[in-house]
């Protein structure tokens, strides 16, 4: 078995197990007592160590002992949890749920996931303040119907008038970061070949999926959360939903999906086909946005595939 060491991250302390009862140590979430635990780790002879998604609160740890050579993993905190209730762990410390973390990487057969690189999290903070600053306007543009008073106005006018301002700036950003990487230059031209996918789609994509055209089309679908999950059982066949995914990516993908699904002639007719057959709206936009997640995932790849041989 794969010796994996579980960390429990908090604001001030890492708290880390090797296996779910093994030796433990606690150490400050600081460079230092990250140096101390990836001692610990060489100690223990630890091949894996794996921490629970926590705000951001694990990225200085998993950076720091990836670039020290130890393989990290990030864990599903919801899943990690419900594990715990599984497997009978009632009780909750610090000492405890590393050891469930350990116990359930263990069990899921995790593996380690190299951190992104420094464009990659550059452009994901990009599209992520976009995103924001897009929510901010169309906030702020609902309150300015509401108001009659001349300074309230003239306060929202000057507010949506920054707004503006910073969206051309980020705007401007994310073009020249993704214009400064060959093979998102590549990618951006093989996802503009599909009608209604423009430069904003683009950037949110890359941003939220990187793997995109390193996956099958059914585990990119399931990576989005587009993927129907089957709810059978004996001679019963339950209705399939979609459940969990990168809600990021997913967001993106309904809206772009119903512009290319007036553009895109087999989109026109397999939107058309879904209607004629009684389909819900729900499920025609579902379909339609994983239909597109698929073409991007088989674009990014050929993509890739030609990048790589040139």
């Amino acid at each position: 078995m794969k010796i994996i060491c579980g960390v429990d991250v908090s604001k001030a302390t890492l708290d880390a197990r090797i296996g779910p009862d093994g030796p433990m140590t606690s150490v400050a979430r600081t460079p230092e007592g990250i140096a101390q635990l990836h001692q610990f780790c060489i100690r223990h002879e630890v091949e894996l160590v794996v921490m629970e998604a926590t705000g951001g609160l694990e990225r200085l740890p998993f950076g720091l002992l990836w670039e020290a050579g130890l393989a990290c993993a990030i864990a599903n905190p919801r899943h990690v949890r419900r594990f715990a209730e599984a497997m009978g762990y009632l009780e909750k410390t610090d000492a405890i749920d590393a050891g469930v973390i350990a116990d359930f990487a263990q069990a899921k057969r995790m593996v380690g996931q190299a951190p992104a690189t420094p464009g990659q999290e550059r452009l994901r903070a990009l599209v992520t303040r976009l995103r924001q600053l897009t929510d901010l306007k169309v906030a702020q543009a609902n309150q300015r119907r509401l108001l009659q008073d001349p300074d309230a106005l003239a306060s929202i006018d000057e507010m949506l008038a920054l707004i503006r301002r910073q969206t051309r700036a980020f705007e401007t950003e994310i073009t020249a970061l993704l214009g400064a990487d060959p093979l998102w230059c590549a990618l951006d031209e093989a996802f503009r070949e599909i009608k209604g996918v423009a430069d904003r789609s683009v950037a949110h994509v890359m941003a939220h999926m990187p793997e995109i055209g390193t996956y099958s089309n059914k585990a990119i679908a399931k990576l989005a959360g587009l993927a129907p999950m089957a709810r059978d059982s004996g001679k019963r066949s339950g209705k399939r939903s979609i459940r969990g995914g990168r809600t990021q990516v997913r967001s993106i993908l309904f809206v772009v999906a119903s512009v290319v699904g007036r553009h895109e002639p087999d989109f026109i007719a397999f939107r058309q086909r879904l209607l004629e057959a009684g389909k819900s709206k729900m499920e025609v936009r579902i379909a339609l946005a994983r239909k597109l997640l698929v073409r991007l995932n088989a674009k990014a790849r050929d993509a890739r595939k030609a990048f790589a041989a040139a």
